[in-house]
């Protein structure tokens, strides 16, 4: 007997029979289909109302995944979908002693008002979310049972979070419009946690107070893309920013049990390049003032020991966590994102760097397409996470061509999909490196003038902000210590010491 011919039962077609072994049916509900069904084929607007979260896929018998599928073509090109007009696509079969079209007449015959569609809509997704877990589950089971010999078990989890990830991006039916009184209590909101916070601002501070006065600090969903060419310092920037942040962090217990950051945040660093010892040592350098270099040869003094001693035990409880693993996909990116969100808790993100992550799609593809899928792909995992993502990026080397060799959006290698994707982009820039490069005999006139080039620039960097979403562009001047890899607020001359 078919599925079918199984459930026609609601309309007395076939006796239902229980007959045969007792299993386990994946979870369904024929009613609610066929309810559905009837609904739409009586008024197409039902259509509407779950049309946004429902596809053919997720219905559990497959005249009903047809039906829905030719229903839904018909209603996207501007035709009505009724009885009459589905059955020249849907052939004729016979479904234990009546046709497709009297089945079609019959669902129509017996539907049930639309305001109840969506209910209806809804229980069939929430039931194909249950079959498909149940295959994953199946599959996880017998993968692991069946695991080829070279097969690492870090790979099976990750594909099957991979796969949990696309149930749960699928047909999200929580979205929609929302009240514009709702949009004004968020933003009203917002305000009043920008005035409760340390520094007044809307985002996380970076702890850098004119770049924080620019941007508003670093904002939630925001993709931030911070790009230079190599040598300029943005690895730096970024660990220096994010090592603030989670230096500074401040939770409290909210009214439902949840914690949240008052401020600063914790923070994850996916080192894509560096090492975890060696992004530590930087942080350590900065942090204690020992030149990075002295801390790798072990050439240091006494009391510059003790000084990076000191404070490594102030970092011990720090929030700060780092994924060192060189190769990884945006799939699995995401994955270990939202598996520390779950697991720590995560206010933001940081990539180090993009052009070393892979796409998931074929190999085949260019790597401008594949560049795409990686930016839309964290600028989406920055939406859902609700934090920002910090992703650090080179720029092509047009820049050198240049005799102002301050970089622009043009610059942004495989530029399209990075500067229409990103919320912000900053370009981290550093005179004094260029101008080193260029040091001419000493002893001549031309040494003199470039020596007097390099004390004007001397440990001074420029953080420009060529694309912001939310506040103005501009350049932001800070001051750099190569020796500690540390940028820093720059003096202002009104605040400095009065001169005997």
């Amino acid at each position: 007997m078919s599925a079918v011919e199984q459930y026609t039962g609601r309309f007395n077609l076939v006796p239902a029979e229980s007959s045969g072994p007792a299993y386990r049916t994946p979870p369904h509900n024929i009613e609610a289909e066929q309810a559905l069904l009837g609904a739409i084929l009586v008024n197409n607007d039902a259509y509407d109302r779950i049309s946004d979260f429902l596809i053919a896929e997720h219905f559990s018998e497959e005249l009903h995944r047809r039906v829905f599928e030719v229903l839904s073509q018909l209603i996207k090109a501007g035709k009505t979908a009724t009885p009459v007009t589905l059955k020249t696509f849907l052939g004729d079969h016979d479904l234990g002693g009546i046709t497709v079209p009297q089945y079609l007449a019959r669902l129509a015959a017996e539907a049930t008002t639309v305001i109840n569609a969506q209910d209806y809509g809804r229980t069939i997704y929430d039931l194909a979310v249950r079959r498909n877990l149940i295959n994953i589950g199946e599959d996880i089971v017998n993968t692991a049972y069946d695991a080829p010999v070279d097969a690492a078990p870090r790979e099976q989890i990750e594909e099957a979070e991979r796969r949990l990830y696309e149930i749960a991006e699928q047909g999200k039916y929580g979205g929609g419009f929302q009240t514009f009184h709702m949009a004004l209590k968020s933003a009203v909101e917002m305000a009043a946690n920008a005035y409760e916070r340390d520094g007044k601002l809307a985002g996380i501070a970076t702890g850098l107070v004119d770049l924080d006065k620019k941007m508003g600090g670093l904002q939630r969903s925001d993709l931030v893309i911070v790009a230079g060419r190599p040598g300029m310092g943005k690895t730096a920037l970024a660990t220096n920013i994010a090592f603030n942040i989670a230096k500074a962090y401040e939770s409290r217990v909210k009214p439902d049990g949840s914690i949240e950051a008052v401020n600063g945040g914790i923070v994850g660093f996916f080192s894509l390049e560096m090492a975890a010892e060696q992004l530590a040592t930087r942080i350590i350098a900065e942090q204690s003032g020992v030149a990075g270099y002295k801390i790798r040869r072990g050439d240091m003094t006494e009391q510059e020991f003790n000084r990076i001693a000191d404070a490594a035990r102030q970092m011990q409880q720090i929030p700060f966590y780092i994924d060192q693993t060189g190769g990884i996909s945006i799939a699995q990116l995401a994955a270990r994102a939202r598996r520390l969100k779950r697991q720590r808790g995560l206010d933001l993100l940081v990539v180090d760097y993009l052009q070393l992550l892979s796409g998931s799609k074929s190999k085949g593809e260019n790597r401008v397409q594949e560049l795409t899928e990686i930016t839309t792909g964290l600028k989406a995992l920055a939406k859902e996470l609700n934090v920002p993502i910090m992703a650090l990026s080179q720029l092509s080397r047009q820049v050198e061509n240049r005799d102002d060799k301050r970089p622009q959006l043009s610059d942004l290698r495989e530029s399209g999909s990075i500067e229409q994707d990103a919320d912000v982009v900053v370009f981290v820039y550093r005179e004094e490196y260029y101008l080193n490069a260029k040091q001419p005999t000493p002893g001549t006139e031309e040494h003199m003038k470039w020596q007097s080039e390099m004390d004007r620039v001397h440990g001074r960097a420029e953080v420009i902000i060529g694309k912001q979403r939310h506040g103005p562009t501009g350049m932001v001047e800070l001051s750099f210590e190569a020796e500690m890899t540390r940028f820093g607020n720059m003096a202002k001359e009104d605040h400095l010491p009065g001169q005997m």
